[in-house]
């Protein structure tokens, strides 16, 4: 495939792969107090997305037995099920059969995951990685909004059980996508196909972890892979309660970190996708992160003494005859997540530039859950960190939390010049 083509598909399967995404963690918890559904009850939809963590389980599954699409169309097809049910269930009580059609929807989703990143890695070289992945990070995103807030729009205006409908027509379209164009469902490459074949069960699984470990310096990847986001995502959690707590209205942040901001995230991952194919994965890692870092000083100002409705700049709205007030908290907002997509696109091309496509299903998995689980614990973190130190301080302690994965690049820049063919 040509580069053009292979960024289409990459853009369209990571649509598919941010739709279920969006809809569990924004749709279904908004549905589900509508629903008079208590706040304990609503948490069981993290337990449910463990299943995004723990698809390295079945992995190896999709790396032994069958294409890509192979595993693709038919987690694609459960989702739509799922959905369906879901729409059927959506104006009845919440009962046990709503929560099993979750579950069974998150197991699909992380499956089609699985297959969606191995293809992406099975089709792409290491030096069309960067690009991408800036892609594939402002697709996703799409997705997410298009499952999320779209369809909480939709919902508004037409209810609950068509809007769920909606879900399941787009990702119809994603099977029709699939199935009749060619270059979505491609063989494996030449070379994993002329390989012997790899071995069963826990061999198996032991020879992707070896594959791993050939790596110069593999415990410190991992502990890279741990830290290089643990700053975003201690902050992560606790941006929308600091919204809240300074006074802001839930519209303000809704437009403002919900539409804005999703808008800056897909431009930041395009602009750093473009920097890392231009200037490779290694001082993408570095100049990225950094950006990356340093945005939560922008939360950190917002946050001192003062500054809540400090007005920096008025913007005339001409058309609306209005006067829009830009306070610190709005451009800290958009920092945050432009910086986000940038320091995605190079982490995602160099955590996909370290599997082998013989075994990109089980290795990717294996770092999705690394920093997934991170990201998690910081997330738990954060609540106490901002309890205790009060935000200003917690803010500027997450951009001192970002720093110490940079003490690592002296060891992981010299493995990613040996990817790239630079040494």
């Amino acid at each position: 495939m040509s580069l053009s083509m292979k960024l289409l598909v990459v853009g369209v399967l990571y649509f598919a792969e941010g739709v279920p995404f969006g809809f569990v963690f924004t749709t279904l918890s908004y549905y589900l107090r509508t629903r008079g559904v208590p706040l304990e009850q609503i948490g069981v939809l993290s337990l449910l997305g463990l299943a995004w963590s723990l698809k390295v389980l079945w992995s190896p599954l999709a790396d032994r037995f069958g294409s890509r699409a192979a595993w693709l169309v038919p987690s694609q097809g459960v989702i739509i099920i799922s959905l369906l049910g879901l729409a059927y269930l959506a104006d009845a009580p919440v009962s046990l059969a709503f929560w099993a059609l979750v579950g069974l929807l998150c197991l699909a989703s992380a499956t089609q995951d699985l297959a969606v990143d191995a293809y992406s890695i099975d089709i792409l070289e290491v030096r069309e990685l960067g690009l991408a992945n800036g892609i594939r990070n402002g697709t996703y995103r799409l997705g997410v909004l298009t499952a999320g807030a779209g369809l909480l729009i939709l919902s508004d205006r037409v209810g609950w059980s068509p809007a769920f409908v909606g879900v399941g027509v787009v990702m119809a379209a994603m099977v029709i996508t699939v199935l009749f164009c060619r270059p979505f469902h491609l063989p494996r490459p030449e070379a994993v196909r002329a390989a012997p074949a790899p071995p069963g069960g826990l061999s198996q699984v032991r020879a992707a972890f070896r594959g791993l470990q050939n790596h110069p310096y593999f415990l410190v990847i991992i502990l890279f892979t741990l830290l290089y986001k643990a700053g975003d995502a201690l902050m992560g959690t606790m941006v929308s309660p600091f919204w809240k707590d300074q006074g802001f209205s839930a519209t303000e942040f809704g437009v403002v970190s919900g539409i804005f901001g999703a808008l800056a995230t897909i431009l930041g991952g395009l602009l750093g996708g473009v920097f890392t194919s231009r200037y490779g994965i290694g001082r993408g890692l570095w100049a990225l992160g950094l950006f990356q870092a340093v945005s939560n000083l922008g939360y950190w100002a917002a946050a001192l003494p003062g500054m809540t409705r400090h007005v920096i700049c008025r913007i005339d709205l001409p058309f609306l005859g209005a006067n829009l007030p830009i306070y610190p908290i709005y451009l800290a907002s958009q920092g945050e997540s432009l910086s986000a997509g940038l320091g995605s696109a190079a982490f995602m091309a160099f955590l996909m530039s370290l599997c082998d496509k013989q075994f990109s299903a089980t290795q990717y998995a294996f770092f999705a859950m690394l920093f997934g689980l991170s990201g998690r614990l910081m997330g738990y973190l954060g609540g106490w960190g901002a309890a205790g130190l009060g935000y200003a301080n917690f803010f500027f302690l997450t951009f001192l939390v970002a720093l110490p994965a940079f003490a690592l690049l002296p060891w992981i820049l010299p493995v990613v010049r040996r990817i790239e063919g630079r040494d």
